[in-house]
Order: structure tokens, then sequence, then C-alpha cells
């Protein structure tokens, strides 16, 4: 804890090599991530959505599970972060090596967390919701052999095309004609790939510009909503992951993954995913008025977190002495009764 709250400071954590006796007892840490995010509300809600999603981290060393990956240009590892959208909370970030994930490898990371959700909330509907590369015919198939909704990016092809080609004509010359310098529109079919089992539901998100279309496809298991819904409302949701990733990244600096082990890596991330905890704990407790409720990390560490106090350690508590003229002494007090534990 002492080294999670080091890296909240902004500051390197106590253990330069942290690293877990065992992969058994890593496995055990890693486990009580998704708890905090699905058991922490009083009553569970009827449906949440999780987006899942990537990230590269680039390594400059020889690192293990590092690969070099074309894309990025980089050899790098590609961890894979799972976040509640609707709260901000984390729910798993898991390290895997710099190459883009298989679809049997996303299922078996679906399945363990659902596992871990559904030990607290058996009754909510989840919806998973990702980019194109997680749209695999493995991942979609366990979500709908398990009740789980997903949104996934798909990528465009010749025959996707032609089923929207109506749509698409007829967006283009409503631009030309009314002279506006972009036009969108939304337009739904079914489809089914060669590698699919089935048909299913792709919505079309249409935008026509004096440079010509451009199209992009979602396949979803969802029945209800118009193609607009879906790719406005619900797949572009999955846009806040990323800017949690940013927190979770940049202003925890959880790149830090520097150990030739993997293992160790890994307990790098529960750290800084721990820290992150502490920062967004203190954010919830913030009244939603106050313009620090929806501040970054940053700001929070350097306005609450990084101040200079005299501290009075007695047998029974802790006492902080402020400043006199400190600015923040009535959001302190607050946010030190939000935080109080409740009586039994």
């Amino acid at each position: 804890m002492l080294a999670a709250y080091r890296l909240a400071l902004g500051e390197r954590a106590l253990v330069a090599r942290p690293h877990p006796p065992d992969e058994g007892h890593g496995r055990s840490l890693l486990r009580q991530l998704p708890r905090p995010a699905s058991g922490g509300d009083a009553r569970p809600p009827p449906s949440r959505g999780q987006a899942i999603d990537d990230t590269v981290d680039v390594v400059h060393g020889h690192q293990q599970l590092s690969f070099f990956n074309a894309h990025y240009d980089e050899r790098c590892f590609l961890p894979i972060h799972v976040y509640d959208t609707a709260t901000a909370r984390p729910v798993a970030v898991l390290l895997r090596p710099g190459k883009t994930p298989s679809g049997k490898e996303v299922r078996g990371h679906l399945r363990r967390l659902v596992q871990r959700i559904r030990k607290h909330w058996p009754q909510t509907h989840i919806t998973i919701r990702g980019d194109g590369h997680y749209s695999r015919p493995e991942v979609m198939a366990w979500c709908e052999e398990n009740g789980i909704g997903f949104i996934f990016g798909l990528p465009g092809n010749t025959i996707l095309d032609r089923l929207v080609d109506e749509a698409a004509d007829d967006i283009r010359t409503r631009r030309a004609l009314e002279q506006k310098s972009a036009l969108r529109g939304f337009a739904e079919t079914r489809y089914q790939a060669k590698s699919w089992n089935k048909e299913r539901r792709v919505c079309a998100r249409i935008e026509a510009t004096t440079k010509g279309l451009d199209i992009r496809f979602v396949v979803t298991s969802l029945h209800t909503g118009s193609a607009q819904h879906v790719y406005e409302t619900l797949y572009c949701a999955r846009g806040q992951a990323e800017n949690l990733i940013k927190l979770h990244k940049a202003q925890l600096a959880s790149d830090r993954t520097s150990c030739r082990s993997p293992l160790a890596n890994q307990m790098r991330l529960i750290l800084h995913t721990a820290a992150y905890w502490l920062i967004l704990t203190v954010r919830d407790a913030i009244p939603p008025t106050h313009a620090l409720a929806t501040a970054e990390f940053t700001t929070i560490r350097l306005r609450l977190l990084k101040l200079g106090t005299r501290v009075i350690e007695t047998a029974a508590r802790v006492r902080l002495a402020f400043a006199a003229a400190c600015p923040e002494a009535a959001l302190f007090r607050h946010i030190a009764a939000a935080l109080m534990p409740s009586g039994p």
C-alpha cells in the first residue's frame, strides 16, 4: 500500500524490483482488482458496460514477452485494460506480449473476467465494447453462448460496402445537392463472414465529405436501438476508456515496466492500478459541484496530495495539521468525513 501511495504522489515505488514470490501469488493479487469494480455498489445495477482496449508500452531492454510490433515500429508490450466506463473504475490490467491478441486469448481473458463479476452481480447484464481486433469469431460466439452483449468495431470490406451502397449513395447525393461540407447518416444490415457461425447485425456510420465517403462498421449482439444509437451512444462510449488509459499510463506512469521478468512487470501494473484506485477514491469523495470533482489525476495530486503538513501520531489516531491559509481546508474536511468508515 505504501508503494501504491508513493506512485499516486508521482514518485517511484519503494521496491525497485517488485516481484511476487511465485506465479500463484501474482494471480491472487490480480484477482483482487475486479472485486472493488464489481462489488463496490450497494445495489447491483441492471446492466453495465465494460470497455476493453490495449495500449502500447515501449520497452528499452530485454524484457521477457516484449515483441517487435510493426504497426508501432517498436519493441513493446501491449497490455490489455478493462474499465467500467460508467464509474471510471479499472476492472483488470493484464500484461501481455506486444502483438495483436488472438480470438482464443481474448476469449480466455473475458471468461475469467466475467466469472469474477458474476460472483458479485449474478443478474447484471454485461456488455463488452472493443475495437476491430476484438471482433473475433471465438469471442462473439462465446459472448452469445453466455448471455454477454457485445459491440465491436468491424473492419470494412467490399461485401459490407455493397450491402450499404444504397444508403451511402443517398447520403453522398444529398450532401452534394445541399452543398454541405459534410453529411453523416447511418444504416444497418445483416452480415455473415466465412469464419462466423451465424448472421449478425452490423451497423454502419456513413459520412460524406468533399473528399469522398468514410464508412465505419460495428457488429453487435443487441437487437434494440437504431443504428445511430448503437454507434454514437453505445459504441463511441468506449472512447472514454482511452481517456482512462491515459490517466493510468501518462499521469501514473504505468509504462515503467523495466523488470526482466513478466511477473515482476505485472506486479508493477498492479501497484499502479492500486495508485489509480487511491486517487479515484479521493476524487469520488469530492462534492459533484466542486471544480476538482472532474479534475485529472495530476491536478488532484498537486492540489490535494502533495502538500506540506505536520503529522501527529498517537495511539488512537493520526492528526494532520495544515497551514492556517490552506485554500482547500473545507474540502479536506469534507473528504475526511466522506472517507470515514461507517459504524456497525
